[in-house]
């Protein structure tokens, strides 16, 4: 039988080492849609997963980049990515998960944010997702494959701070619309992130959105 955890201290526990590791996921709803966060950070020791029914954007724009972090002890890291990025973008039934591993007296605990699952879907400008692995149906309109990065003029640019070849291969595309969404990232950054029917959720163990 799994026992119960009662009084404050292990809780308190369980806070000072669940917030360095997710805050920045746990926030994005309200950083993001502040247009609080810079293009330019040093991205966690967390990878997180992604998925929606549908991804419809506008301005489309995709290139190579390096995204400079740290690992969960603390150790410098990099990741190469392809970021993929939009001058706007609707998501419908959006799930986004993070697994944060031996927490003391809890073994893993998962974030798990979902939003855009009734009538209107996230919303989105200039949005750019740092991606490591993605899988979809994808159909793109009026794309030039094999353009150079910095002359990508569809989508809204190469991210102010991104470590990026400019003169790199790229790709572009008036609009682009994506089906059964699944991947995984290490940063999302938008100008405004619009979370409909927002809601977060903390569980014991490996739940994650696939």
């Amino acid at each position: 039988m799994e026992s119960q955890v009662r009084g404050g201290t292990r809780w308190k526990r369980f806070a000072v080492v669940m917030v360095p590791s997710v805050a920045a996921t746990a926030c994005i709803g309200i950083a993001l849609a502040q247009g609080a966060l810079a293009a330019s950070f040093s991205v966690s020791g967390q990878s997180f997963k992604v998925t929606a029914d549908r991804l419809d954007g506008t301005g489309f724009s995709q290139y190579g980049a390096i995204d400079q972090g740290y690992t969960l002890k603390g150790d410098k890291t990099a990741h190469p990515v392809a970021v993929s990025a939009f001058k706007s973008a609707k998501i419908t039934n959006m799930c986004q998960s993070v697994v944060t591993p031996d927490v003391p007296f809890f073994g893993s605990v998962s974030l798990t944010l979902k939003a855009g699952g009734g009538d209107t879907p996230v919303q989105a400008q200039n949005l750019y997702i740092d991606v490591e692995d993605l899988q979809a149906n994808a159909t793109f309109r009026n794309i030039d494959i094999g353009v150079a990065a910095k002359d990508a003029s569809k989508g809204p640019g190469i991210a102010k701070g991104d470590q990026a070849n400019p003169y790199g291969f790229a790709q572009q595309a008036d609009s682009a619309t994506l089906t059964d969404v699944k991947q995984t990232a290490w940063a999302t950054t938008a100008g405004t992130f619009k979370l409909s029917g927002l809601k977060m959720s903390l569980s014991k163990g490996v739940k994650e959105c696939y």
